[in-house]
């Protein structure tokens, strides 16, 4: 049987940064090609990279959200691309650092779940489940700081995340505790 941990596969990592100053979006916007902006719509411009794949929002306080990228490195290399590119329009880019503020990875159990029995036996105080609303329990965890949904078959998605190893750490723990509960048969 294939050990869940190696079935962990970053969906979104989501961080954030800025440039130092604020950020007059008008002139970014008719001069760096390929960025949409429509202040009626959103309030940012939205900048996307292919390579790595990622979109970056940039606001007028000069803070910049990066998402959709698929690892810590993909993240961080959208960022710089966005910041060159915001050098090369002569804008001062004095970074003030990246955050990560989000990483969502799922991964899949190997076994379908009893929903019900797990949130009897995980103890109500940190489960959500309900059926007719949404097909999956939500469990949370303390540690690592963490929001899991399982699903009955046996796929999970992990967010809340920082850093990548803390969806390893949630497998681990959910598939402890579920072992320990009998609820993986």
């Amino acid at each position: 049987m294939t050990d869940p941990k190696e079935t962990i596969t970053i969906e979104n990592v989501v961080a954030s940064t800025g440039i130092g100053q604020e950020l007059d979006l008008e002139p970014v916007a008719m001069d760096l090609e390929g960025i949409e902006y429509d202040p009626e719509v959103f309030p940012g411009a939205v900048y996307r990279t292919n390579d790595p794949k990622a979109a970056l929002l940039l606001f007028r306080s000069g803070k910049i959200v990066c998402t959709g990228a698929k690892s810590t490195d993909d993240m961080r290399r959208a960022v710089e691309i966005v910041f060159e590119k915001l050098r090369n329009l002569s804008i001062l880019v004095e970074p003030d650092g990246v955050t990560v503020q989000n990483i969502v990875s799922s991964a899949d159990l190997g076994h379908n779940l009893n929903l019900n029995a797990i949130a009897i036996g995980l103890g109500l105080e940190n489960i959500e489940y309900e059926p007719e609303q949404f097909p999956g329990l939500v469990y949370r965890i303390d540690d690592p700081d963490v929001v899991l949904l399982l699903f009955g078959s046996g796929k999970i998605v992990i967010t809340g995340g920082k850093k990548p190893d803390d969806a390893e750490q949630a497998v681990d723990r959910i598939r402890n505790r579920l072992g320990e509960l009998g609820l993986l048969t």
